[in-house]
């Protein structure tokens, strides 16, 4: 198990209990990971909220633990750059349940979803952000149009690799195959003497048989060639002994008369 001077033996221990927790059963639009030889910082990427400014944006944020967590809370700094009346520009959170609010029970879940509730209900009146929370006073349209634009701006999902690699990936096998199935034909064609699949041009016929030819007279007798000269010797194999009967009967037609 991992270990951190900063933190307590029993604090790490719950602590891999949650996260362990959070990674099987993660919150909505929530996903928390962790470095294991440090667990004084929690890292989460939180989704933006549907119907919100913040829709389809995908935020980075730290919760920094104390060593007299879970007695103090924690501070949460968002990483990546967005437009709230909570959030400072340097990414500092303000809410309650890290404040005032705060219950060494609460746990790393609870404080997670409202950080995301944030992203749907903003609090003007405590704000951090002083110009959001004006805006946001005065004219939510404007706020909302400076949000999304943030949000376009800095908190764009990234591509998922394992998408794009399922695409291009087969692409590049499909070519692959179709040039070795054609290798592959073409070795049968060789082998057997057999005709192609697809019909070939009389010149290549030609050229086809010529070859052939050639390869007949440098290697010898093909197979079926040799099949006929065998069929040729037993024929003549066959015809010996009728030749001799012959022979026989006539001496015998030779014999009566006398």
């Amino acid at each position: 198990m991992a270990t951190n001077e900063n933190l307590p033996p029993n604090v790490i221990k719950q602590l891999a209990k949650e996260l362990k927790n959070l990674d099987e059963t993660p919150p909505e639009g929530i996903k928390v990971g962790v470095n294991d030889d440090n667990f004084s910082v929690i890292f989460a990427d939180i989704e933006g909220p549907a119907g919100t400014p913040y829709e389809n944006g995908l935020f980075r944020m730290k919760l920094i633990l104390s060593q007299d967590f879970p007695h103090t809370p924690p501070k949460g700094y968002f990483l990546t750059k967005i437009f709230h009346p909570n959030i400072s520009s340097v990414g500092e959170i303000c809410v309650n349940a890290l404040k005032r609010d705060w219950n060494p029970t609460l746990g790393l879940r609870h404080v997670l979803i409202v950080i995301r509730c944030l992203l749907i209900e903003p609090f003007p009146e405590s704000a951090l952000n002083e110009q959001a929370g004006k805006i946001l006073l005065e004219d939510y349209d404007e706020y909302a149009r400076h949000a999304r634009l943030f949000t376009g701006i800095h908190a764009v999902k990234p591509k998922s690799k394992l998408k794009s690699g399922a695409i291009s990936e087969p692409a590049t096998l499909n070519v692959d195959q179709t040039n070795t199935s054609a290798k592959c034909a073409d070795q049968k064609t060789a082998i057997s003497g057999g005709a192609p699949p697809l019909a070939p041009k009389a010149e290549n016929m030609q050229d086809q048989s010529a070859a052939m030819l050639s390869s007949t007279e440098i290697v010898g007798v093909s197979g079926s060639e040799a099949a006929a000269a065998r069929l040729k010797k037993e024929a003549a194999l066959m015809k010996v002994p009728a030749a001799g009967k012959k022979k026989i009967d006539a001496r015998k037609k030779s014999l009566k008369r006398l």
